[in-house]
């Protein structure tokens, strides 16, 4: 199974504070060790909110919103994408995390991925056909990186 392993933002982080050289040369240790594992698919830190936008879809319209955005409780300051074999093993890898905000407290949130298979009828064969060979290109254009 497919998770989304996302670290929650804090005030700290939302106000641009760079990691700790510890913090860094621990999160690179744990880094390795889902790589080495075979677990990690991918993964990147955020810059805070301010340097962002949304986009609020009502209807046709869409409408562009500037950060930084007030809820720092809903805002994900990082994540990883990671292939394990149960929601056990991916909660077990996260206890194992250096604590990624030291001095204030965070969260950890793991939600599990769509694959083909979690839809109805609806995904139709064609539409799965069509699925996989756009992931088949999205490999072979990282590929040439």
């Amino acid at each position: 199974m497919r998770v989304m392993v996302m670290i929650k933002a804090t005030k700290n982080s939302e106000a641009g504070a760079a990691p700790t050289e510890q913090l860094a040369a621990d999160m690179t240790k744990f880094n390795e060790a889902l790589v080495q594992a075979g677990i990690m698919l991918g993964g990147d830190g955020l810059q805070p909110t301010s340097k962002g936008k949304r986009v609020r879809f009502s209807g046709d319209k869409r409408l562009v919103i500037d950060g930084p955005f007030a809820e720092t409780k809903e805002v994900i300051a990082g994540y990883w994408v990671w292939q394990v074999k149960s929601m056990d093993e991916a909660i077990e890898w996260v206890r194992r995390c250096p604590h990624p905000m030291p001095g204030e407290d965070t969260e950890i949130e793991i939600r599990p991925l769509y694959e083909m298979e979690d839809f109805g009828p609806e995904f139709t064969p064609e539409l799965r056909a069509k699925g996989e060979e756009l992931r088949a290109e999205i490999e072979r254009q990282q590929g040439k990186r």
